[in-house]
């Protein structure tokens, strides 16, 4: 019988389902328009219009689904952003981002500080995203509106030419950043690093991650858990 704490919520998983997929198709698509010639040099215009119009497609559930996240529990967003994003650091979490270097390259020899809810290096990461990913929102409405929101290219808001030249700038940057940081997030997150296999679960499961792995993890999140017991699960063993 193994203990298991619920971790995060079906509208947390959710959530971050359709962002995750929803970022990489825009990644993809986003990359064809970014450099038009090649998609149409190997596949001709039409293939690069295409990526255009997929592009902003994926753009509606990547900007709504999480707006729609805030609107239905503004409180969870408010523990992120407050607790979580941009919550106080203490000696262990310093501990544990000086050490994270060393750590990933040698995680079997590191003795990693136990933390709270989410790491320190990740809440770095996490805000990262968060700040990259709005910037890429708001510079990409403008982009569109300005070429028209409709196919036909109704509902257009013309923007100025220097408006247009930032808003191209901040998209081009953050998107970038977005996917160096993205890339970061996927390794460590998905499982591929070590310490982390076997917790793919968390996000892309039912939520929920081992006592012991809580604890390796998570430390003092684990013991408040465990200690309060509301989230606290027993399951059986899968059988060998």
């Amino acid at each position: 019988m193994t203990r298991y704490i619920q971790r995060h919520s079906l509208l947390t998983r959710v959530t971050h389902g359709v962002a995750a997929i929803a970022c990489i198709l825009l990644a993809v698509t986003g990359l064809f328009v970014f450099v038009p010639s090649l998609g149409g040099g190997i596949m001709g215009g039409d293939f690069t219009h295409a990526m255009r119009m997929l592009h902003r497609v994926f753009a509606i559930p990547f900007v709504l689904v999480p707006l729609f996240a805030i609107l239905k529990s503004p409180k969870g967003f408010v523990h992120l952003m407050r607790d979580d994003v941009f919550g106080k650091w203490d000696k262990d979490d310093f501990a544990w981002a000086m050490k994270f270097p060393l750590y990933l390259f040698a995680p079997g020899k590191v003795h990693m500080p136990p933390q709270h809810h989410v790491k320190s290096a990740q809440r770095l990461a996490d805000g990262a995203l968060i700040f990259f990913c709005v910037f890429l929102a708001v510079s990409g409405m403008i982009l569109w509106l300005n070429t028209g929101l409709l196919p036909d290219g109704g509902w257009k808001v013309t923007f100025s030419p220097e408006t247009l030249l930032v808003a191209r700038l901040v998209h081009d940057v953050f998107f970038f950043l977005t996917v160096f940081v993205g890339i970061a997030h996927i390794y460590l997150g998905a499982g591929i690093f070590q310490p982390y296999r076997g917790t793919a679960r968390i996000m892309f499961g039912d939520g929920k991650v081992s006592e012991s792995d809580a604890a390796y993890h998570w430390g003092y999140w684990a013991n408040e858990e465990l200690a309060l017991g509301k989230n606290v699960t027993v399951e059986k063993d899968p059988v060998k």
